[in-house]
Formats: C-alpha cells, structure tokens, sequence
C-alpha cells in the first residue's frame, strides 16, 4: 500500500504540473501572438516568457523523483 501511494504522489506532481504548464503557456503564447502583431522587436521577450512555465515541469518532474527515491 506504501508504494502504491508513492506512485501516485509521483504522478500527481508531474501531472498536475504538465497541466498547469499547458494552461499557462496557452495564455501566454495567445497574449504573445497578439504582441507580436503590434510590435515584432519584441520577439526575445515572448520567447523567453514562454519558455518560463516549463520550469514548473522541471521541478514537478523533481518532486516526483524524490517522491519514489526516498
């Protein structure tokens, strides 16, 4: 019974993250697109403002790992 709620634990923090990643990044990629459109200079900007929520997936990723490690 342990183990099984340790897999579950493990795949409830990347879940969970993966979705809110999915759900930030449709927010801010339709935000970008519109930004885009009025000024292009800023395309490092929408870049980078993308690339910020995957963090969230990294550390859920983690948090899973040291969820069934320890």
């Amino acid at each position: 019974m342990d183990d099984a709620l340790r897999f579950i634990g493990a795949a409830l923090a990347v879940g969970l993250s993966a979705l809110a990643t999915g759900w930030a990044q449709s927010r801010i990629g339709s935000a970008g697109a519109g930004t885009l459109a009025e000024k292009p200079e800023l395309t490092g900007t929408v870049i980078v403002l993308l690339a910020l929520p995957e963090t969230m997936v990294i550390l859920g990723f983690v948090i899973g790992a040291l969820i069934l490690l320890l």
